[in-house]
């Protein structure tokens, strides 16, 4: 049966790798690959170093319909402006908490005085190794901006849990990482 994944045999093999493209933010490979039913074939696929994101919380995200913030950021890639939570690309030799900590501050303007391991997901695995890491802040405390990349247009804006659900189910909220936060904190952090 092709296509099948053979019993035991689920991890493939890079036979050889040409870089296609080395660019800022990621890099493209030609990778040709053993497939787990020991067939062989070529991949394109974009390698990234991966990136963390944070729910940054106002309040105790237990309580009764805790204040969050999101980020109104234009997104060229769209074309549009989106709702996001923070998130950036890991920085050679930076940790994802690292990251973390760094992307919150520049991003909302608030230092973490917490941040909790959430969750690390695959965002797209047809066609690129990228992961991000997230993460709950809480007991936030202003800080500072400085750090906004040149090509960063964000507005930070307070919305309860409530409302940024009512986001991700009304479509106002695209962005699958921030989606899929919100609906992780909402149904294992704020017990809803």
């Amino acid at each position: 049966m092709s296509g099948a994944l053979p019993p035991g045999g689920t991890r493939g093999e890079r036979l050889g790798s040409r870089t296609q493209f080395d660019g800022r933010v990621f890099r493209l490979d030609t990778d040709t690959v053993r497939f787990p039913d020991g067939s062989t074939g070529e991949l394109d696929i974009i390698r990234h170093p991966g990136a963390s994101a944070i729910v940054p919380f106002l309040s105790d995200p237990a309580g009764e319909d805790p204040q969050l913030l999101l980020l109104r950021q234009f997104r060229w890639a769209a074309n549009d402006v989106l709702y996001e939570i923070p998130a950036g690309r890991l920085n050679p030799g930076e940790s994802p908490l690292e990251a973390a900590a760094r992307e919150v501050r520049e991003e909302t303007g608030c230092a973490a005085g917490h941040l909790t391991h959430l969750f690390t997901m695959y965002t797209t695995p047809g066609f690129t190794d990228e992961t991000i890491h997230c993460y709950l802040a809480t007991d936030l405390v202003t800080a500072t901006t400085e750090g906004r990349d040149a090509d960063e247009f964000i507005e930070v804006e307070t919305v309860t849990l409530s409302r940024a659900l009512g986001m991700v189910r009304d479509g106002t909220i695209r962005d699958a990482k921030t989606a899929l936060a919100l609906l992780y904190v909402a149904g294992y952090v704020a017990g809803r």
